[in-house]
């Protein structure tokens, strides 16, 4: 009966870490709204296929009709349901998104962990290589990389992850030379423990909060990225319903037609907009400083 009392009463850590961000999150508004537009986005991603009063390639039978009750975003030169393909284009927007910071994430963590861990040579020839890649433009570096592999979705995807690793090593990395020094990893090499298992089972989750915060602010930034290269000619090809490819579409009916540009740009923008003030808001959550 004791073991029963103590099994209810014991609570998950996760369960109270979660309820403890949100009652912070509560505290500041522009990270609740950037949270719930997210949430709404992915929603829509989700429910596409039945939110969508069309197929995104479906043609109809008007050409560069302006909005109305049956197009709520009005019809394309070709004829195509422009809401339609703004829904259908949340699903590939975010995709792009996870897949690049996911990419950028995962090796970005890894080379910094091994170069804040094991120092020396080591950390002198992998930072000498994030700081060449650093050296230019985040975008221009993109693009040289796209334009290289050539013009489609997923080398979009590559390049904007690729540009962005050496920001979550050097990361990684800083916040591992602050963590290494500390008893508890050192009482781990003390009892013998191997250097995969203190870098896995002792930095990394001390580590993980910022490059978590980062991780958020970068998902709007990739989207971005993303429908910068597709804009370009260098992403997502026609007829893919990516927003940067229905902007370049958009671009030569910009007189005539408006509203083709108006409805995906504002997409692209309250997206970003919204990864920024939720990550904002992450930020000051796990800072201490910040909240103090």
């Amino acid at each position: 009966m004791a073991m029963m009392a103590d099994g209810a009463t014991r609570r998950s850590p996760w369960r109270d870490t979660l309820a403890y961000t949100f009652h912070l999150l509560r505290r500041r508004p522009t990270a609740l709204i950037g949270g719930g537009f997210i949430l709404f986005l992915i929603l829509v991603a989700l429910l596409a296929p039945w939110l969508a009063p069309y197929a995104p390639d479906a043609f109809t039978s008007q050409v560069l009709q302006g909005p109305s009750w049956a197009h709520p975003f009005g019809v394309d030169h070709l004829g195509r349901d422009q809401l339609s393909r703004v829904i259908h284009g949340a699903q590939i927007s975010l995709w792009v998104g996870v897949l690049a910071v996911g990419l950028s994430l995962t090796t970005g963590t890894a080379i910094g962990l091994i170069s804040g861990y094991f120092g020396g040579w080591i950390d002198n020839v992998i930072m000498r290589a994030m700081d060449i890649m650093m050296s230019l433009p985040y975008v221009l570096l993109a693009i040289l990389i796209a334009a290289a592999l050539g013009p489609s979705l997923e080398n979009g995807i590559l390049a904007i992850g690729i540009v962005r690793v050496p920001r979550f090593a050097r990361l990684a990395r800083a916040s591992t030379l602050s963590v290494k020094e500390l008893q508890f990893v050192e009482a781990s090499r003390a009892i013998g423990a191997s250097d995969a298992r203190i870098i896995i089972k002792d930095i990394l989750p001390n580590i993980a909060g910022p490059i978590v915060v980062y991780a958020t602010l970068s998902l709007g930034d990739s989207i971005l990225a993303a429908a910068v290269l597709s804009f370009l000619g260098l992403g997502a090809q026609p007829p893919i319903p990516e927003w940067g490819a229905m902007l370049n579409e958009a671009q030569q009916y910009i007189i005539n037609a408006p509203y083709m540009s108006i409805f995906p740009g504002l997409a692209i923008f309250l997206t970003v907009l919204s990864f920024n003030l939720f990550g904002d808001g992450l930020r000051d959550i796990l800072d201490p400083k910040s909240r103090r």
